[in-house]
């Protein structure tokens, strides 16, 4: 096989007008936005837009084994084509079209025409063709359902382009996300970043602030019609000392006090703040269902976040609606929990952790930033609000669930005794083996649509795994 062709057409809803979707693929974060990430894919360098002549930089692979992967712009035929074709990577040529077109009574359908060639012909052998042909529909499926996903979420939120939305927390897993979404959808996403610092990805303009001086440049925040809270101090990945957990608790209490004392003062507030929280105010629960009425569990997790959510009060009572999204256990194959959890999961060793009983609250990312954008868009919604999907499973569950996605045993379960010896008693026993049945009530009551509600779909969407595939 010289030369491979893949042809994938899809349909978008009507909402999805030509003009929509080729403004879509032009504006900042959109490429970030349908790189799968299950793969080892890193933005280098974009260039401006699809004009011909532009380039772009991806570097694919891990560690020492990259390559950077060049690709440059053909002249573009607006709003109904566009493409590119390789200047330097892994293949021996590689031209890839992105169709539009118009569909009859509203709609988009969107095609995917990709041609390329194997180097090493013949040699690269039919083994190698067929799993790289694999890769490739998968990463074309992909890009399709993250589009339609995103028009749904944007329609369903009924957000009028052209917010301009404050984030804190860009660069984390759930803030660049949200900033890509925000930024194809229309909207201005606006980083709050320390002094210094540039602001990142999609980004539009920059407010500073330093938490530990107590400073922020309240003038930069007026006008907004959204701010969206998620820095914090990383609560999973070391061992819990005294001096982390002091981290923990301060850059999440003082961040969101310094931004509430400031958004209060405002002579032209924004409408809402968004702040995250977490599911792990409600401690460890067992076997019982949970929702916004539960009272507070007990232990260190609880206790931050009954703070944290304590110090947006300035904000609410300057008359600012404000949301505490208690987050479950994030999914992303790129960051978080299951980026750790997939190493041993592939190896067929992802058994279950403890005695597996335990309740796991789970949310696919993609579910977070629809929250955030119905948070943002619903006046109605204010207080706590659990964001995890309805169908939270144990660990067992997850384990055997994720193994079967991955078409791997689940082998070896990892006792008690040796996660707390690993993190430590206090982090292993919150972080893991911490049992807390989550609902999402009140997302639910406000008329929110989860995009993944059963773990398997979710998993399946996140890691390429379609059953077709």
């Amino acid at each position: 096989m010289a030369l491979e062709i893949v042809r994938i057409a899809s349909d978008l809803a009507a909402p999805a007008t030509l003009e929509d979707v080729w403004d879509w693929h032009l504006r900042d974060g959109a490429l970030e936005r349908l790189l799968p990430p299950w793969e080892s894919v890193e933005l280098v360098e974009r260039g401006p837009g699809v004009e011909e002549g532009a380039r772009t930089t991806v570097r694919v692979g891990a560690g020492p084994f990259t390559i950077d992967w060049v690709s440059e712009h053909l002249a573009p035929d607006p709003p109904r084509a566009f493409s590119e074709f390789q200047v330097e990577g892994p293949f021996a040529r590689w031209q890839h079209r992105h169709l539009f077109c118009p569909l009859e009574g509203g709609g988009c359908e969107v095609e995917d025409r990709i041609e390329y060639e194997l180097p090493l012909e013949p040699c690269a052998g039919l083994a190698i063709g067929r799993l790289v042909r694999e890769r490739v529909e998968r990463g074309i499926a992909y890009r399709h359902r993250v589009l339609a996903r995103d028009f749904e979420r944007h329609r369903l939120a009924g957000l009028a382009p052209g917010r301009r939305v404050a984030i804190t927390g860009m660069s984390g897993m759930v803030g660049a996300t949200l900033a890509r979404v925000l930024s194809t959808g229309g909207h201005a996403p606006i980083a709050v970043v320390r002094d210094g610092s540039d602001p990142p990805g999609a980004a539009r303009d920059a407010v500073r602030w330093d938490i530990a001086a107590g400073t922020i440049d309240a003038a930069a925040l007026e006008s907004l019609d959204a701010v969206v809270h998620l820095a914090g101090e990383p609560i999973a990945g070391e061992r819990w000392t005294p001096e982390k957990k002091r981290r923990i608790l301060d850059s999440r209490v003082e961040g969101t006090g310094l931004l509430a004392r400031a958004l209060a003062r405002l002579e032209r507030p924004p409408r809402v703040l968004v702040c995250a929280s977490a599911v792990g105010f409600y401690g460890d629960r067992g076997d019982r269902r949970l929702d916004e009425a539960s009272a507070a569990g007990d232990g260190f997790l609880a206790d931050v976040v009954r703070a944290w959510e304590e110090a947006a009060e300035p904000a609410r009572v300057a008359g600012i609606r404000v949301v505490h999204l208690r987050l479950g256990l994030v999914l992303w194959p790129a960051g978080g929990a299951l980026e750790r959890l997939l190493l041993p999961a592939r190896a067929g060793f992802g058994g279950r952790l403890g005695s597996g009983r335990q309740w796991w609250s789970w949310v696919g990312l993609d579910d977070v930033v629809g929250a955030v954008l119905h948070a943002i868009a619903t006046d109605r919604l204010a207080g706590p609000v659990n964001v995890a999907a309805p169908n939270p499973v144990t660990n067992a569950e997850f384990t055997e669930v994720l193994a079967r996605v991955l078409n791997r045993p689940a082998l070896l379960p990892a006792p008690a005794v040796a996660l707390r010896a690993v993190l430590g008693g206090e982090a292993a026993d919150e972080l893991l083996l911490s049992s807390a049945r989550v609902l999402p009530s009140a997302l639910e009551r406000s008329g929110y649509v989860f995009s993944d509600p059963v773990l398997e779909a979710a998993l399946r969407h996140q890691l390429g795994r379609y059953p077709s595939a």
